[in-house]
């Protein structure tokens, strides 16, 4: 039922909550966990270059890109843009922790905060990242904001009380043992440093320079007015972010299952939200034109061709229309 899709607030805008104001502090388990998978990875690539190593690296870093970060953990439970069974988003969600950036409950309170921040009309920067790359990579992937004042945000309890999510929020790190030991008895420590190490490294590096990238300058087609901080499309990386790239799209339609809306946009975790929907593994799957109506939504862009699989055009050429 379509009725079902409703957006997902968790954030309570308190009175005197304040997006800008706020300290950087150092992030020691994130910090020292993040340096430890760099020393794993150069000592992968110093001792260990070998084919079976790098094959591995190359499998289990799309993987846990497409059904874990993309499909499981940020449009399945960050935004519910699609419904399925719970053993299913259990095992989305594991995979997206394993790209290293940490457990579920703590991915939803970031991007939820990192959200509402932008949406305001002025945010620290911590929020935008209008440093310079160097300060802002140190920023993001060894520290935390913590704001003077910030607002309430409640997740919801199916999320927040259940026994698997919970400890897999507290113990992250300890979910990437089992594939570490498996990956030893397999291929040796080449296998652990490529496997682990080198893809935790490049994930988490690359997640940050996406969202670099995606907030660094104007170019957009929507526009979210009265946001201080806008979605850009990053195009080159459309296909190796599994289509998370598409971020003025997502800024636009952030429920939507489809981040990809015109052609030449590729969105492989909407393709595996598809295949799960034939399989009768996904369904209620929300597109642009199922969500309601944004008043401050506005069209900047030109009139580019929509996907010819995007659904009807008319719906979305109204919804431009509307946002014209």
């Amino acid at each position: 039922m379509r009725e079902s899709f409703e957006n997902i607030h968790r954030i309570e805008d308190m009175h005197g909550a304040n997006p800008w104001r706020g300290s950087i502090v150092w992030s020691p388990a994130k910090s020292l966990f993040l340096l430890t998978m760099y020393g794993g990875a150069m000592a992968g690539c110093i001792a260990f270059l070998r084919w079976d190593a790098i094959l591995l690296f190359a499998a289990k870093t799309a993987t846990v890109l497409l059904i874990g970060h993309s499909v499981g953990m940020h449009r399945r439970l960050i935004h519910r843009s699609f419904d399925c069974p719970k053993w299913l988003e259990y095992c989305l969600v594991y995979a997206g922790t394993l790209v290293g950036l940490g457990g579920p409950i703590a991915m939803i309170r970031t991007h939820d905060f990192r959200d509402w921040a932008q949406r305001q009309p002025q945010c620290h920067d911590y929020f935008a990242h209008r440093q310079p790359p160097l300060i802002d990579a140190i920023w993001q992937m060894h520290c935390e904001l913590r704001l003077q004042a910030p607002p309430c945000l409640t997740i919801e309890a199916e999320v927040a009380n259940d026994p698997f999510y919970r400890w897999l929020d507290r113990h992250w790190i300890l979910a990437h043992l089992p594939w570490a030991v498996a990956f030893f008895v397999i291929g040796g420590w080449a296998w652990v440093l490529w496997g682990v190490c080198a893809q935790v490294a490049v994930t988490v590096t690359g997640h940050w320079l996406i969202g670099y990238l995606a907030h660094a300058d104007e170019t957009r087609n929507w526009q979210v007015r009265g946001a201080g901080v806008q979605g850009r499309n990053v195009s080159f990386a459309g296909m190796i972010t599994m289509g998370e790239a598409w971020h003025n799209n997502h800024h636009a339609f952030p429920g939507s299952a489809r981040i990809s809306l015109y052609r030449g946009q590729s969105d492989p975790g909407y393709r595996f939200i598809r295949a799960l929907e034939g399989l009768g593994l996904a369904w209620n799957v929300r597109l642009p034109e199922h969500l309601p109506h944004r008043p401050q939504l506005h069209w900047s862009g030109g009139q580019r061709r929509l996907r010819a699989d995007s659904g009807p055009c008319p719906v979305l050429l109204r919804l431009r229309g509307k946002a014209a």
